[in-house]
């Protein structure tokens, strides 16, 4: 069941919990991700796997759920031997699940379909650098498709996320247009920077003045980044910011494993808030019990403000 309000609405109302990383409470609960469709390889043979992963994350006080499909494109599904049909259906179950998961929790919760980055389908970590040598036209052409699935199947937000490169963020706001679904803009960044080593201030400018869009931040970078970066995405485009780093452990593309210490901090997402973030979580290596943490401190900094 939809929630009553639109996702702009309850932004305009306050702060959302989103989710945390999906791909690690899947993992939590025993399934083997070592695949180039990573999570969304369990669209097709474990869906009730992604549903837990989704309710784990509803129990622990998360309102916003973004989907499974990061990862799922025509063409990787291809190279697995799915067929167009049977990869658009399969899509389409990604928002399917999000929603029953959110079912009977006596609250509104949001359902955001994951449009991940061009380097994603490539699996093999280009989304943490962009510049793909790929024209606007060219990256329009290869999400338009999924972007118009994905619509089909009625998510409350579509989460342009993991983007690398501004020429990216362009073609993926091109190819929105039409698809009657609102959407979030959420660059991946380090040093200040997009991965592609773009000015953020032009990055985030990309969104200022787009209606479709109602929110801009950042996603899958260090938390230290994220405080900066959601005061220049409010600064810039004057919209509600997003926000869900990781835990700040570094992707090792070769090694296919993290390395690093955890620095995400729950206590930070009180300082995010006061910047202008509406939506606040995790990305990857975060999961359930860090979500939960996130809740009673926003609650009680909207109470202090």
């Amino acid at each position: 069941m939809k929630p009553d309000r639109t996702l702009a609405e309850a932004l305009g109302a306050g702060v959302l919990v989103l989710d945390g990383g999906l791909s690690n409470q899947l993992e939590a609960q025993g399934c083997d991700l070592s695949d180039a469709l990573w999570s969304a390889r369990l669209l097709a043979d474990g869906p009730e796997q992604i549903e837990a992963a989704h309710a784990a994350y509803v129990r622990a006080g998360a309102r916003v759920l973004i989907t499974s499909s990061y990862q799922a494109t025509f063409q990787g599904f291809a190279r697995r031997g799915v067929g167009r049909e049977e990869a658009a259906r399969l899509l389409g179950r990604s928002v399917e699940l999000a929603r029953t998961a959110a079912a009977g929790v006596g609250e509104e919760v949001w359902v955001a379909g994951s449009v991940g980055p061009y380097g994603a389908m490539l699996a093999d970590g280009s989304e943490y650098r962009g510049r793909y040598g790929l024209s606007v036209r060219e990256l329009e052409a290869f999400h338009r498709p999924r972007i118009e699935v994905l619509a089909a199947a009625e998510p409350d937000v579509l989460a342009l996320e993991t983007v690398p490169d501004m020429v990216e963020a362009e073609a993926l706001l091109r190819a929105v247009e039409g698809c009657g679904v609102p959407v979030w803009l959420s660059y991946t960044v380090e040093g200040g920077r997009t991965r592609a080593g773009q000015d953020l201030t032009e990055a985030f400018a990309v969104a200022a003045g787009n209606d479709r869009v109602v929110a801009v931040g950042v996603n899958c970078c260090d938390p230290a980044e994220a405080g900066a970066a959601v005061e220049l995405a409010v600064a810039v485009t004057g919209k509600p910011a997003v926000v869900y780093p990781n835990s700040g452990e570094l992707w090792d593309a070769r090694a296919r494993g993290w390395r690093g210490d955890i620095a995400f901090d729950p206590a930070r997402a009180t300082g995010w808030a006061a910047s202008g973030a509406r939506l606040i979580g995790g990305c990857c290596r975060v999961g359930p019990a860090t979500i939960s943490a996130l809740g009673p401190s926003l609650v009680a900094d909207e109470g202090e403000r």
